[in-house]
């Protein structure tokens, strides 16, 4: 996951975050849409357990989840628990990690949260956002994927897609990922929040893309308000198959 910049998409510095520019039904009825067109979304980092998903959250940034999951493909099969990271060790770590930007600092992070994991929590991933954010490395959003991906809490973790989309549409404007996922967690329903996460980033990666919106595959373009839409038709409202992680 890429971390989430302030392009042209978030309000000015210093002005009040603006409000929604959707009423709670519109906002219904745009996560009803989603829950059609993807009714079990997940997370496209592997993983196999609470463990090995903090570990992929921690090196996927500035890094595409692609990328960490070739790097960890064969990483997770001799290291899946604190324990054997640690047995593992920092320079065998490195040589499993090169290909990912920053391996260094992310491989020392990793060993060093592996550590507190097994001396502070008994080797298990704490469900807090609190202890999480203790863990070296990790910061709110980790902690906000491992909350909804490995213990299914409502959280929203927000990305350079999310802080792109609620932005650019005026779903949930703010000039900080802080700001954002506050709005979002207030606006969204709640029998929508478990899969809000992965809605709006699966939304970002593959349709209201950074550079050129896909305005005429918008399933919800009928209710979208971006003032550079260009397409009012929303497409077919259909199930997609399941995205394959890599």
């Amino acid at each position: 996951m890429t971390k989430p910049k302030s392009k042209k998409t978030a309000p000015a510095r210093g002005a009040k975050p603006a409000p929604s520019l959707y009423s709670a039904q519109d906002v219904r009825e745009i996560f009803r849409r989603f829950s059609v067109q993807r009714p079990e979304p997940r997370g496209e980092l592997a993983h196999v357990n609470p463990y090995t998903l903090v570990v992929a959250v921690a090196l996927s940034a500035q890094a595409t989840d692609v990328g960490v999951n070739k790097a960890t493909r064969e990483l997770f099969k001799i290291a899946d628990t604190p324990e054997k990271m640690l047995a593992l060790g920092e320079e065998k770590l490195c040589d499993h990690i090169r290909t990912i930007g920053l391996w260094r600092n992310k491989a020392r992070n990793v060993i060093a949260l592996s550590r507190k994991l097994v001396e502070d929590f008994g080797g298990e991933v704490p469900r807090s956002r609190e202890e999480l954010m203790t863990l070296p490395g990790v910061g709110r959003k980790t902690a906000n994927v491992v909350l909804q991906m490995a213990f299914g809490i409502p959280a929203i973790a927000v990305d350079t897609h999310i802080f792109r989309i609620a932005n650019r549409i005026g779903l949930a404007p703010g000039r900080t990922p802080d700001e954002v996922e506050e709005h979002l967690m207030k606006v969204i329903p709640q029998e929508y929040l478990i899969h809000a996460h992965h809605w709006l980033i699966l939304h970002g990666r593959y349709c209201c893309k950074a550079r050129k919106p896909e305005c005429e595959r918008c399933v919800i373009a009928d209710l979208c308000k971006a003032p550079d839409k260009t397409c009012d038709v929303p497409a077919a409202l259909v199930e997609l198959p399941p995205q394959v992680i890599g």
